[in-house]
């Protein structure tokens, strides 16, 4: 009993934190996806309560999540109905837990370091940029959407001039407040305080903006936010028209081929944003524990298969509120569950109140978060440890803040592996000399990429030479390189070249070079 209540008030504060930033962005996702406003929340209750449950994952959080937003439209539309569409959610959770099955959460781990760091960098960058309208007051763009290219034909940088010629004075003076509470609240003299530690800095934010704007409104003050610059969400006049909010999926319509090609890439995308989210969650983790993927996988696909059943939107790990959740002071995975449940209890009994919740205090919150993630000393970190980790974490960093997060980590590994190429074709063959002698030395893997340094040194040496090739240091060798190495035993006589040929014992394939 003990072992279960500890942590539990670190997690209690953190999970009321993610609440009030999670409940907007799950709204803001539905809304940007064009499913029914409360399917987000939905998906918002499964993740925490469902998901959190089955996870091993000790601090990630799970729900709605902006990069299957194009899905989610494009299936909708696709299948015709959302009830089609939950079809495929339900059984994208199912592929989902036989990918589990057969280990396909390994994948997370072959993701560079420097990938990933880049992926945090990139979600702190979007995330500043795209609260500024927010915490201005101006509330065009819906919460959570992470896309460069807007709906409103803005992108993230015209989006901020648009802004401030439009912003709305009360939101930017809670909006102004918060972000310096926030900055406030980690000087060294609030945190040697110990009553104040006990009051989270978002949840302290929060609450002043709220009372703020009810002394406007109850004052009858000009001053006072417009429903459209507060959190809006479905309020319920009774049981009966709550219960109207879960929609069933049509399962006559299962045969449908599209169902089954949408829930396949509902699957993927999902399991991928997961692994990744995961990957990234466990870097930023205090204590460095690791998340069992596989066992995540599984997880995530009971979390889809009760989302799809009762109307929610597909769920996935997010780094955004599972970032919030380790800088407010999460210890264990409790915080996602009680997340959850206070998010099913909020919107059933206290939506108004709920609905009170100034969006310009969310922002600064999201602002500051964002902030966290994008950190200059690792900048210079990456830079000083060489190109061949500094371009990757930037190429991954610039392309998912233009396009999405699965692309940059595609773009990102790619100049990964043009570095380790590189890296290979320089290192694996070694050739010095002494006077007329000659040693090239064969060093780990040498493939075929290799071929034209290869041929450059074998044409290089001089006439009457001569020549050691030193293959005993190399655990593979590709046959166009023995080949190569066979022809120029075979013209060497001609130019009065003598060459030796070190081989290992133990490696069949060095039986393939011609004796001299």
């Amino acid at each position: 009993m003990k072992k279960l209540l500890q942590h539990t008030a670190s997690d209690l504060s953190a999970s009321i934190v993610v609440l009030l930033i999670g409940l907007p962005l799950c709204l803001g996702i539905a809304l940007g996806s064009g499913a029914p406003l409360f399917s987000g929340i939905i998906a918002g209750i499964v993740g925490g309560i469902i998901v959190g449950f089955f996870s091993k994952s000790q601090l990630s959080v799970t729900g709605p999540a902006a990069a299957l937003t194009a899905i989610v439209v494009m299936g909708i539309s696709q299948l015709g109905s959302y009830e089609a569409f939950l079809v495929a959610v339900v059984l994208a959770g199912i592929f989902q837990i036989i990918l589990g099955f057969i280990k396909a959460g390994v994948i997370a781990h072959y993701v560079p370091n420097s990938v990933i760091k880049g992926m945090l960098t990139a979600i702190g960058l979007i995330l500043m940029l795209k609260q500024i309208p927010h915490i201005v007051g101006y509330d065009v763009d819906f919460e959570g959407d992470e896309r460069f290219f807007q709906n409103d034909q803005q992108n993230t940088f015209t989006e901020i001039p648009q802004a401030f010629n439009a912003f709305n004075t009360t939101a930017l003076f809670i909006g102004l407040i918060s972000l310096a509470i926030l900055l406030i609240w980690q000087t060294t003299s609030i945190k040697k305080t110990k009553w104040l530690n006990y009051m989270p800095a978002p949840l302290l934010v929060v609450l002043l903006a709220t009372v703020t704007n009810y002394f406007f409104e109850y004052t009858n003050s000009s001053g006072k936010l417009e429903a459209s610059h507060l959190v809006s969400l479905p309020i319920p006049k009774d049981l009966t028209d709550f219960i109207s909010f879960f929609t069933l999926p049509n399962f006559s319509l299962i045969l449908n081929p599209t169902i089954w090609v949408v829930a396949f890439s509902l699957a993927i995308i999902s399991s991928l944003e997961t692994l990744l989210a995961v990957e990234a969650i466990d870097k930023l983790d205090p204590l460095k524990r690791i998340t069992p993927t596989n066992r995540e996988l599984k997880a995530q696909g009971i979390g889809n298969i009760f989302s799809g059943l009762i109307g929610g939107l597909p769920v996935a790990s997010v780094i955004v509120r599972s970032s919030i959740n380790v800088n407010a002071g999460a210890q264990t995975k409790k915080s996602t569950i009680i997340n959850g449940i206070l998010l099913l209890l909020c919107v059933v009994f206290i939506p108004g109140l709920l609905s009170k919740i100034p969006l310009s205090a969310l922002a600064a919150v999201l602002i500051y978060t964002g902030f966290k993630l994008v950190s200059f000393k690792e900048i210079k970190l990456f830079y000083n440890k060489g190109w061949d980790q500094f371009m990757p974490y930037i190429a991954t960093t610039i392309a998912i803040f233009l396009t999405d997060m699965l692309t940059g980590i595609i773009v990102g590994m790619l100049v990964s592996l043009f570095y380790l190429v590189r890296s290979n074709f320089r290192s694996a063959i070694l050739v010095v000399n002494d006077n007329n002698n000659y040693l090239i030395r064969l060093r780990k893997d040498v493939s075929f990429l290799n071929k034209p340094i290869i041929k450059k040194h074998l044409q290089s040496f001089p006439d009457h030479s001569f020549v050691m090739v030193d293959a005993t240091r190399a655990d593979f060798i590709d046959k166009d390189i023995i080949e190569e190495i066979n022809d120029f035993i075979e013209t060497a006589p001609s130019r009065g070249i003598k060459v030796h040929v070190k081989k290992g014992n133990y490696q069949p394939m060095h039986l393939l070079f011609k004796q001299p």
